[in-house]
Order: structure tokens, then sequence, then C-alpha cells
């Protein structure tokens, strides 16, 4: 048997699914594609998270693109965290291209062009539909964590939303909440000193200095009402297929805090939402996100434990994070080892930094008789890349340099035109896209303050004409005039003279 036969039952052996999978591409041996050797992913294993990471160029995107479209097709919904733009184009269907062709050909997969039921969502003013959350929704525990404060201001934070919870004033959004916070140091510090202890003033400044820095960011369009409901993110269209739910994140690139509070609140609110899965054939719903050290570059040590804690436990929930980002070395080790599917695209040994992450990135896989990993990463071309996964009870697959699919759906941004065609078949955005404004605690505080005032003023002024009278009454007879007109000398002496004249 020749070397290539050999690797050709390698991956055949180590690729077996006998439940439902999705084919990444065929299998690459000494940097020639062995057509029908088929890389396959088990639908089962796929909560079990992932990356796919590479130098910029390499195609992570496309391999972004592959796995969802294929998701889509098998019923399951997708999520996709668009920072650069470029994703919207899977609604419309690919335009074909002879490299495509030639590509699938190797493979041994025919070539299929379709667009894909897509659903476009936005944290900002961008066209979608808004995605929104409120404070009380963030509760106490995330919202110290996204502010990083320390455990004497996180105890405040829990007193505010105690308070608000014993007074039923609703914590919509953050003008709410600061209104609390300077509540509880103002008009109803006496208020908040007998029932829930003395609170520093300069703690609750240096937390509303942070709720301003995160407004600062854009954080107040994401508070607020209406809520989203993440069961719209598992919505299926009329022919079976799961909605690639595209999030734009174009204009916050340089708000790395925004999109960790985003990304924490709907993980979080995902996790308390969904129902236990158990060990489950399928997943539920696929997140991919893009730019991932956007996440970990500015995150606090609190931000990332609780980040390690989501990633481990959402998996129950049959819930798969995918973190596509330049170099695995960009992720925490401890999110990291969490992570069953590794797409690897090619690295570049532009500096001895570079041949360093090489080397640790190398030391991430299995090892391989038909490679040598560490010189295969920088000999990737581009749409290749090296796979490592999970089978069906969980065992790490074989290594795989891969020649990956091409994607069904076009490789650009939809045009003016095509966007608004998409938003205008949107069912969610007439749902969420009304401005909500209702009474909560900044307006009712307000009216609170108003009426205890209105009180003072009034109590004040009943004390005032009070005084006024006691004031009249005691000048009236202190007065020298009056005390002789009412002397009884005086009267008697009138009287006497009235008496005379009367006579």
């Amino acid at each position: 048997m020749s070397s290539k036969e050999k690797f050709f039952e390698h991956i055949e052996k180590g690729y077996t699914t006998k439940g439902d999978f999705i084919t990444m591409g065929a299998g690459m041996f000494n940097g020639e594609t062995v057509t029908n050797a088929f890389v396959k992913i088990p639908l089962k294993t796929l909560n079990r998270h992932g990356l796919i990471a590479g130098a910029t160029g390499t195609g992570k995107t496309k391999t972004l693109q592959v796995i969802a479209e294929n998701l889509s097709n098998k019923g399951i919904p997708v999520l996709l965290m668009d920072l650069k733009g470029d994703l919207s184009g899977i609604a419309q269907p690919s335009p074909g291209h002879p490299k495509i062709d030639e590509r699938h050909e190797k493979i041994g997969l025919p070539f299929e062009a379709n667009g894909f039921p897509v659903e476009i969502l936005s944290l900002s003013d961008q066209d979608g539909v808004r995605l929104r959350a409120t404070v009380s929704e963030f509760g106490p525990v995330l919202l110290s964590r996204i502010l990083d404060l320390t455990v004497t201001q996180e105890g405040i934070v829990a007193v505010v939303f105690k308070y608000c919870d014993d007074n039923k004033l609703p914590l919509l959004d953050l003008k709410d909440f600061k209104k609390v916070l300077q509540y509880a140091t103002g008009e109803g510090k006496k208020e908040f000193q007998e029932s829930y202890g003395r609170i520093s003033t300069s703690s609750t400044g240096t937390i509303l200095r942070k709720i301003i820095e995160l407004e600062q960011q854009g954080a107040d369009l994401f508070f607020g009402e209406k809520s989203f409901e993440v069961d719209d993110l598992v919505r299926i269209d009329e022919n079976g297929r799961g909605y690639i739910n595209i999030i734009r994140l174009t204009d916050i690139q340089d708000r790395p805090k925004l999109f960790s509070t985003f990304m924490l609140s709907l993980l979080a609110e995902i996790y308390a939402t969904f129902p236990e899965q158990g060990d489950s054939d399928r997943p539920e719903l696929i997140l991919f996100i893009d730019e991932a050290h956007l996440i970990f570059k500015e995150a606090s040590k609190a931000l990332l434990d609780q980040i390690e804690s989501i990633v481990k436990l959402i998996r129950s929930k049959g819930i798969g994070l995918y973190f596509v980002t330049q170099n695995p070395t960009d992720v925490p080790d401890d999110v990291l080892a969490q992570l069953g599917l590794k797409v690897q695209h090619a690295l570049r040994a532009f500096t001895a930094k570079d041949r360093k992450a090489i080397k640790l990135t190398a030391e991430n896989y299995p090892d391989s008789e038909f490679y040598d990993t560490k010189e295969v990463l920088t000999s990737l071309g581009i749409g290749e890349a090296l796979i490592s996964a999970l089978d069906e009870k969980g065992r790490p697959t074989p290594l795989a340099a891969t020649l990956l699919r091409a994607p069904m759906s076009r490789m650009d941004v939809l045009t003016k035109a095509e966007l608004k065609e998409t938003l205008g078949k949107s069912k969610l955005i007439k749902k969420y896209n009304d401005d909500v404004d209702r009474e909560s605690a900044y307006e009712l505080l307000n009216e609170k303050i108003e009426k205890a005032q209105k009180e003072a003023e009034k109590e004040e002024k009943q004390k005032t004409t009070s005084r006024r009278k006691t004031s009249t009454r005691r000048s009236t007879r202190m007065n020298p005039v009056v005390k002789v007109l009412t002397s009884a000398t005086f009267i008697r002496g009138v009287l006497g003279v009235l008496k005379k004249v009367i006579r």
C-alpha cells in the first residue's frame, strides 16, 4: 500500500461517523489533495466549541461562511458577529467561478450555488433588527463584572438592585441606574441609610464615572427596551433551513467594552433561557465571534473568569461557541482548552515572535505521522487549513491538512438595494425597532423627589404663616398705644365719658 493510500485510509477511518455531519473538504498529503478523503465533522460534537485561526488573508472568513451555510442546510440556526462587515453576502447565491469548480473537482464534491435565510441585526443605529437588554436583565453581578468594580462597589450595586426590587422601580436603561445611585447619596440618603446601611459618596462617584465611560462607547443604545428574546435566534425557514443571524458590528470595532458587554449579556441570557440538552445528536445554536481578540484584549480578570465559566457551562444547552482570530494565542489558555474543533489556517513567520507563536500553535494539535505540523503551518495556501476535531465519542480526530470547500453563497457584502430587500422581509424589525420609553426608576424617582419637595415647601409655608400669626399677636400685645387703649383704666374712663354724654 502506497503512502497516499495509507493516508486515504487514515482519513477515512478517523473521520467516519454514523450520525449526521458536515463536510469541510478533502485531506491533503504532501501538498496534493486526496480526492474523496473527506474531512467530516459530526453534528453531535459541534456544541463542544471551536477555533478558526490564521493570518490575515488566509481564508478564515470563508471557512466561517462554509460552516454557517452547512449548518443552515442541516436546520441549525447560526449567529455571526460580523465586525468587518463582509458576511451579508450569505443571503445571495455565489456567482460561481472556474477556480471554484476546479477546487471542488479536486475535493470530489459537487458545487451548488445557494443563498441562505438571513436576519440582519444591529447594536447601534445601523439598519437591522435592534438588539437591546435592560439593566435589570443584566443583574448586579454581570453589571459589576462589566464595570470592573471592587468588592465594596459590587455591594453598592447589589443594594441598588435590591432597593429597586423592594420599591418596584424598573431598571431599564443606564439613566435609571445613575438616577438611583445619585438618589442614594442625595435626597434619599436617609432612606437608604435606615434600610440598607450607609453608602459612600466616593464609591458611588467611581461607579458613575465607569458608567459614563461605558456610555461613551455607545452602551446607552444597547440598554433599554424592547428587550431582544433569544428564542428569535433559533428560527427555521419554510424550507427547513436554520436562519443565519448576522450582527453588524462594523461601527464598534474600537469599542471593545461594548462588544464584551453585549456578548456576555447574550450568552448569559441564552444560558438562562435554553433548556438542558443532555447528550443531543445536534446543536441548538452555533455562535461565531469574529475578531475574538477584541473580547480578551482589555478584559479584566473578573470578566475573563465569567467568559470561561460560560464557555464551560453553555455547551450543555446545545450551544456551540466558535472564536475567529489571527492566532490561537489571542485566546486565553483556559478558554482554548475547551475548544473541540480547531481549524488552523496558515501562519506567517516574519519575526522571532512569529516563529515562537507557530511553535506554540503546533503544540495544540495531535502528533501525526504524515505531517511536520510546524512546517505545514507556514506552507498552507489560501483556503487550506489544518483541522483537528472530535469524533462522536469525544476523541480527537487525526490531524488533517485540508483543501476546504468553497462557500455556496456570495463572498462579499449586499448592495444597498439587496440589503433593503432583505430588511423588508424581516418580521423581527417590526417587533423590535420601535423605541419604548415607559415609566421607570428615573421618572418614578423624579416624581418622588418632586413630591417630597412640594410637601417640604408646603410644610415650610405653613410654618412661616404660623410664625407670622404668632409674631402679629405678640406685636399687638406689646404695642404701647394698644396697651393704653385696652387698659382697664382707659376703658373705664371712656365708658364714664360716654355715660355722661348719654345723660
